[in-house]
């Protein structure tokens, strides 16, 4: 059998280290805010390179406290993708904005940054682009192209820790950038858990007060908050994971390299397309094909795991049918939801394995 991720290879090999830190954080009994959580969020400033970060409970909260911190609200519109997890578009109702979808490059899967531009009012105060799959949007373009200091740039990069565009690593490029540790991310723990990353002190400051009920003084309360905290646990495990985050993203690409080598040039079969001057991490490697569900099927004959990210693009989903109320078809989002098909991907996926897996699909068309 061929899992479409493996999170067991992943803990048999770090397992010694996890369970040496784990006993150090039961003997210590410190288990909110402790010395674990402020080191995961020093490394991680390190590491995407950005003056300020701030652990939360989840990739969820992280976008909802970035828009909250840039005030947006009732009238305000943001710009987001409509093919992406439900989260990116939860996080913007929950403030009372509208989100305003641009169709995605049927190419990169990413959202269209021309089709962005068209979809720009008055009442734009954000856009939220979502790093697909683990391949970057180039926000330093959109930055040029839209040319609007004004309106801010909120990065979806739950799908792609460590990815890079012009050798910047994504979370650092916008004005915040909001990770997800859910256990599949490139960079996961085993529970749920979130970042954001910064450089402005205002958004810091406010961020800082929101996830811990509105407080920035022990029992004194500034603004109406939240209770959204990464526990000293999952801390733990994730600055052990953060050591090996490039080492395993390296081996993503090369496995994405071997697909890619197995798979080019068959009829109905279309490859991912990495964004260019993008460091694409590989979270998701996604085909499309109008064969899709016929792939699918006889991958699972064979033992060998995929899946559909995303079946229904966002707004078409029910509960935001008489929300999201402008009627538009967006035709490559549509189409994708249709066609994607997302093959087994992860560090320690052999070569042998993906030749097996390339095997059955070319035996399938």
């Amino acid at each position: 059998m061929i899992p479409q991720f493996d999170l067991k290879k992943e803990y048999a090999s770090l397992e010694k280290e996890i369970r040496c830190e784990l006993i150090k954080v039961f003997s210590k009994t410190n288990f909110i805010g402790g010395e674990n959580v402020k080191l995961i969020e020093n490394n991680i400033a390190n590491y995407i390179g950005t003056k300020y970060t701030l652990s939360c409970n989840s990739g969820t909260d992280a976008l909802h406290f970035a828009l909250k911190s840039l005030d947006i609200s009732k009238g305000d519109e943001v710009i987001t993708t409509p093919f992406t997890f439900i989260s990116t578009l939860e996080a913007i109702m929950y403030v009372g904005a509208k989100p305003v979808f641009a169709d995605i490059d049927l190419n990169t899967y990413n959202i269209n940054i021309n089709n962005i531009l068209k979809k720009v009012s008055k009442n734009t105060k954000a856009i939220l682009p979502v790093h697909m799959f683990g391949n970057p949007v180039d926000i330093n373009a959109l930055k040029q192209k839209l040319n609007n200091n004004s309106i801010k740039i909120i990065e979806d990069c739950a799908q792609s820790f460590g990815a890079e565009i012009d050798s910047q690593r994504v979370g650092s490029v916008g004005d915040i950038g909001c990770f997800s540790f859910y256990p599949t991310k490139n960079l996961g723990c085993y529970g749920d858990g979130g970042m954001i990353t910064t450089d402005s002190e205002d958004y810091y400051n406010h961020i800082k007060k929101l996830k811990n009920h509105g407080s920035s003084k022990k029992y004194h309360h500034d603004i109406i908050g939240y209770n959204s905290r990464l526990d000293e646990i999952q801390a733990a495990i994730l600055n052990i994971k953060l050591k090996y985050i490039d080492q395993n993203n390296t081996l993503r690409t090369k496995n994405a390299e071997i697909y890619n080598n197995q798979l080019t040039n068959l009829k109905d079969i279309y490859l991912p397309q990495k964004t260019k001057h993008g460091y694409h991490v590989y979270h998701q490697y996604t085909i499309s094909s109008i064969l899709r569900d016929k792939i699918k099927a006889n991958l699972e004959k064979h033992e060998i795991g995929s899946a559909i990210y995303y079946p229904v693009s966002l707004e078409k989903q029910k509960a935001y049918k008489d929300i999201y109320n402008d009627h538009e078809e967006f035709k490559n989002s549509n189409y994708l939801a249709k066609t994607c098909l997302s093959l087994p991907m992860f560090p320690h996926l052999t070569e042998k394995d993906i030749i097996k897996i390339c095997d059955v699909i070319k035996k399938t068309l």
